[in-house]
């Protein structure tokens, strides 16, 4: 008896320990399910968040161009970077042209990123913002005032000086503190919306025909060029910000999370934040911003890009409550603020830019059916290279996809199904 009852006392630890097992696995697995639903909501609300902006940015150019008319005639003004006007009605040298001024934008846009890339290295911060304002005073203001005039002289709106004039100093003042110092949210992200669809309206205008087309390929591998090799400017720029743990400035990128707020520390103590965490940035890169002061240590910082995931596996292990079927009941907590600052995405200005440029030109000739398919095209694109993003999990960038897509939507479009499409109709057939 003695025997059986020390044999059954040694037993029950042992079928203790095989049932904290058990119950440890099944709460591994509800952890694992709970991170991978976390990941899809995040992840889909990524695609919204990038959709909203840059939908409104290339609805805005197209309803520019279709009521303004001013947009689609340049009166013979051209962009200085462009001096080969394609005045021939020669197909070749057209084509020669186009490729010569696309080839000159290309070259000063790749001095200016490794200017800037340049001054960056050498934290010559100054002179960054310093270019950066003023190139938002520029767009805010005078670019800005002529959009306006020309909105006006459209639609035969009377304004008189005084009036202009004051609705145009609050306007740019407006703009001027929430790009660049701090503001509302969703005032930061109007004001980048606009001044992207003021600067696609200006290549709009100021380049020609071909060159404009042209111009759209060869950006775009600009793009891949200046992104994917390991030297590439756009990512030791960014590389460079994440060792300095420094945010890239606020005039080149737009953002969907709160760039000013207060999250909570591992103590429990609040801390104002001045820069948005982020887990991702298709265009510019992947890249994870933290800020080095406020309290914040440099554990803090080495390991706020796992935070949100760590927090998941905790909230699983030690505040989960068992249910009798072994599945664990959730502690249906709100999470911190922190953790959702890090789920903000960002884009990069020039690719609302180019996005714009290519479904306002389709817009320019008047056809419907191809804007809306450039329009689409570029959405799935947008979706494949975060797609990508998501299972790569490298920096890449977000012009080449959409631009290919939107290119070959609109010229098989227009020379394909729009004319398929008006044989159709002339001969009364429907579908």
């Amino acid at each position: 008896m003695s025997n059986n009852h020390s044999s059954q006392q040694r037993l029950d630890p042992q079928n203790e320990r095989v049932l904290n097992d058990n119950q440890s696995q099944n709460q591994r697995e509800w952890a694992q399910e709970e991170e991978e639903e976390i990941e899809l909501k995040y992840g889909a609300e990524h695609v919204i968040k990038l959709f909203i902006p840059v939908s409104l940015c290339m609805l805005v150019v197209v309803a520019t161009i279709s009521s303004v008319t001013s947009y689609t005639q340049n009166f013979g003004v051209y962009l200085i970077y462009t001096p080969f006007h394609e005045t021939s009605n020669d197909i070749g040298v057209k084509t020669w042209n186009a490729f010569a001024n696309a080839a000159i934008l290309l070259c000063v846009i790749v001095v200016m990123t490794v200017v800037l890339v340049l001054l960056y290295y050498c934290r010559c911060y100054k002179i960054i913002h310093g270019w950066l304002l003023l190139s938002s005073l520029m767009l805010l203001f005078i670019f800005s005032f002529l959009y306006l005039g020309e909105v006006l002289r459209t639609y035969n709106i009377p304004l008189d000086y005084i009036s202009l004039a004051i609705f145009m100093w609050n306007f740019g003042v407006t703009g001027l503190i929430c790009i660049h110092w701090k503001g509302p949210l969703l005032l930061q992200q109007a004001y980048l919306i606009f001044i992207s669809a003021l600067m696609a309206l200006v290549f709009i205008k100021y380049l020609p025909e071909f060159t404009a087309w042209v111009v759209l390929g060869v950006i775009s591998l600009w793009d891949l060029a200046a992104v994917l090799p390991k030297y590439g400017p756009l990512r030791c720029l960014v590389n460079l910000a994440q060792e300095r743990n420094e945010p890239l400035f606020p005039g080149l990128i737009y953002s969907s999370a709160m760039a000013y707020k207060v999250v909570m520390t591992a103590d429990g103590t609040e801390v104002p934040n001045g820069n948005t965490a982020q887990r991702r940035n298709a265009g510019e890169g992947s890249e994870r911003n933290s800020t080095g002061d406020g309290g914040f240590t440099a554990e803090w910082q080495n390991e706020s890009e796992n935070r949100g995931r760590r927090r998941v596996r905790e909230v699983a292990e030690n505040d989960a409550i068992s249910s009798p079927a072994g599945r664990p009941i959730p502690d249906n907590r709100p999470l911190p603020a922190e953790e959702e600052e890090e789920r903000g995405v960002k884009l990069g200005l020039g690719d609302f830019i180019f996005y714009s440029v290519l479904v306002g030109k389709a817009s320019s000739y008047g056809d419907w059916n191809t804007t809306i398919a450039c329009f689409v095209a570029i959405l799935i694109g947008l979706s494949l290279t975060l797609l990508l993003l998501a299972i790569l999990g490298k920096a890449l960038p977000a012009l080449p996809i959409s631009i290919t897509f939107g290119l070959i939507f609109y010229f098989s479009t227009s020379l394909v199904v729009q004319p398929f499409s008006d044989l159709l109709a002339s001969e009364q057939v429907y579908i």
